[in-house]
């Protein structure tokens, strides 16, 4: 897998710091924003979408990823959260496993805090001994 570039990493945390304004949390004001840089280059972004009945919400990596998916994306070189915490919020768990069916474990996540400063993990680090698309028989 490529690495992200100076300039992919400016318009990546841009982007993914501007889509926390694009969230609806009436419920839990906590706002988190994700985009998506494809390996063709684009970029892709989301917010969290609350309901009143909680568990009908939608974190901002799933709607980033399935945005993506939609548009014909099944590829992907990094990904971005952004919240308003310090230090930086990760991706919750069902959301680590919906990221890593489209990835593999070397896949890196930058992970933005309140300031803008962010730290990268892999998803191996976020969900080691992960379960992915190829781990299926083809059968």
């Amino acid at each position: 897998m490529s690495e992200v570039t100076a300039q992919e990493l400016e318009i990546l945390s841009t982007k993914v710091i501007a889509a926390k304004e694009a969230a609806y949390c009436p419920y839990s004001k906590f706002r988190v924003g994700a985009c998506l840089l494809t390996t063709s280059g684009e970029f892709v972004v989301g917010a969290n979408v609350e309901n009143a009945a909680y568990p009908v919400g939608t974190c901002a990596e799933r709607v980033a990823i399935g945005t993506a998916v939609v548009a014909g994306h099944k590829e992907f070189k990094a990904l971005a959260v952004a919240t308003d915490v310090k230090p930086a919020g990760s991706p919750c768990g069902m959301c680590r496993q919906f990221i890593r069916e489209f990835t593999n474990p070397s896949f890196p996540v930058y992970m933005y805090d309140k300031d803008g400063g962010y730290k990268i993990m892999t998803m191996d680090e976020l969900l080691p001994d992960s379960f992915g698309p190829e781990h299926l028989s083809s059968t």
